[in-house]
């Protein structure tokens, strides 16, 4: 079976919860960006004209996901970028820690140009899952909205 990456916003009695899939981690964790940022707006029309560097240091997988997610969305509490285009370069997994570096492009939110849908508040661990089964990784999780 081919992994099919992408990702879906499914169903949630209050806030929005996001399965993101990868034919690599890295792949899942860019997506899982992605995903999030089509809950605030259409990314579609988020041109990549800023590049941020991300880097993020957890305690395990789900750590470094929930760190991920949550860097992203202090770009846009603190400078109102939103994004719409994700490289994960590097997942580094050690004994104590995992390791996440990263880009994201995007712009500032002008509400002219780019659709306001949801704030997304906060990353949860609500209902997060990771798992890798024939080739294609899946993130899951919620978002606080």
């Amino acid at each position: 079976m081919e992994c099919k990456a992408g990702f879906e916003h499914l169903e949630h009695t209050a806030d929005v919860l996001i399965e993101a899939r990868g034919r690599s981690l890295s792949e899942a964790f860019e997506y899982a960006g992605l995903a999030t940022y089509e809950v605030m707006t259409d990314t579609s029309m988020v041109e990549p004209r800023v590049r941020v560097e991300v880097k993020v240091e957890g305690v395990d997988l789900f750590n470094a996901l929930y760190r991920w997610i949550e860097e992203l969305i202090a770009y846009t509490d603190s400078s109102r970028l939103v994004f719409s285009k994700f490289k994960v370069h590097k997942i580094e997994i050690g004994h104590d820690n995992v390791k996440v570096e990263a880009e994201a492009w995007g712009e500032y939110f002008d509400l002219k140009k780019h659709p306001s849908r949801t704030v997304v508040k906060a990353m949860t661990y609500a209902q997060m899952e990771m798992r890798e089964e024939r080739g294609c990784w899946t993130v899951k999780f919620v978002v606080d909205i």
